[in-house]
C-alpha cells in the first residue's frame, strides 16, 4: 500500500513537471529563416567604434553583412520604445540611472560608448532594417514588461519583415501568447545559479528548469549555450521537438560546439567563418 502511494505521488509529480515545462510544438518550420542566418547580437557591433551595440550603425552593418539581428527593447518614462540592453545607463552611457526612469529627451543627451551614436527608437530601427533580415526582438524585464510588450506589438503589427519575440519574463511571453497568438514567441532562460541575481532560490530553480513554460508556452527556447547540460533543459530537448536558440557564442570554437545542440545561433565579439 505504501509503495502504491509513493508510486502514485511520483507519477503525479512527473505529470505536473511535464505539464509545466512543455513548450508549444508544431511551429518549428517558421523558425527556418532564423536557422538560415546567424543572428548578430545587438547588431554587428564594436563598442570601440562608431557602431556600438544596439545602435543604428550596428544594425546597418549586420544588414549589409547578411546577418539576422537580435535586439532589446524597453520603455522610457514617457512611453517611448527604445532599443537598449542594460537596465541602467552606466556601462554604455555613463549615468548610473535606470533607463525606464528617463524620458526620451533625456536619453538623447547621451551617447553610446565613445561614439556619436545615440539610443535609437525601435521605430527607427525597423525603418533601418526594413525587412531585409530576420529580427529577434527581446522584451526586457526592466520597468513594466507588459506595457513594453504592448508597445512592441503596436509597432510590429505594421512591420513587413520576418521577426519573432522573446523575453526572460514569462508574463511578457504570455502576453504575446494571448494577444498575438500567431506570432512566434520564445522563452529566454539560463542556469540562474551561475549568475549573481537577487532572485530567491526557488525562483532560480523554477526559471532555470523552464517550469514557467506553462505560462508562456513558447515556440522556442533561447538558452545560454554555456549551460546546455542543465538537466531539465536536456529533458525538454529530448522529449519535445522544440526549436533551440543559442545565446551568445563569442568565438568560432563556441559556435562549432553550439551547432551540435542549437538550431539558431546568436553571436557577438567575432565574425563567424561561415554564414549559412
Amino acid at each position: 500500500m505504501v509503495f502504491a502511494i509513493i508510486g502514485g505521488v511520483l507519477v503525479l509529480l512527473i505529470a505536473i513537471y511535464l505539464f509545466c515545462v512543455k513548450p508549444n510544438i508544431g511551429r518549428r518550420e517558421r523558425m527556418k529563416p532564423f536557422e538560415a542566418q546567424y543572428c548578430a547580437h545587438r547588431g554587428l557591433y564594436d563598442n570601440a567604434t562608431e557602431a556600438p551595440e544596439n545602435s543604428l550603425n550596428a544594425f546597418r552593418k549586420a544588414v549589409e553583412s547578411g546577418y539576422g539581428i537580435e535586439l532589446d527593447v524597453q520603455l522610457t518614462s514617457d512611453g517611448k520604445l527604445v532599443v537598449f540592453h542594460d537596465g541602467t545607463l552606466k556601462r554604455m552611457c555613463g549615468p548610473d540611472k535606470f533607463l525606464y526612469q528617463c524620458s526620451y529627451d533625456e536619453l538623447q543627451q547621451l551617447h553610446l560608448a565613445d561614439s556619436d551614436e545615440k539610443i535609437p527608437l525601435f521605430s527607427k530601427v525597423l525603418e533601418t532594417v526594413a525587412g531585409k533580415v530576420p529580427l529577434i526582438v527581446e522584451v526586457k524585464s526592466e520597468g513594466d514588461p507588459i506595457a513594453t510588450s504592448k508597445a512592441t506589438a503596436e509597432l510590429l503589427d505594421n512591420y513587413k519583415g520576418i521577426f519573432c519575440v522573446e523575453s526572460f519574463h514569462a508574463g511578457a511571453v504570455r502576453w504575446f501568447r494571448k494577444n498575438r497568438p500567431d506570432w512566434i514567441r520564445g522563452q529566454l532562460s539560463m542556469d540562474y545559479f551561475k549568475w549573481k541575481t537577487n532572485n530567491s532560490w526557488l525562483m532560480k530553480l523554477l526559471a532555470s528548469d523552464l517550469m514557467f513554460n506553462f505560462v508562456s508556452r513558447p515556440d522556442f527556447i533561447a538558452y545560454d549555450h554555456r549551460h546546455v547540460n542543465r538537466l531539465s533543459y536536456r529533458i525538454v530537448r529530448k522529449l519535445f521537438p522544440v526549436e533551440n536558440v543559442c545565446w551568445t557564442v563569442q568565438s568560432q570554437q563556441e559556435l562549432e560546439k553550439a551547432k551540435k545542440v542549437f538550431q539558431c545561433i546568436i553571436f557577438d565579439s567575432f565574425i563567424p567563418d561561415e554564414n549559412d
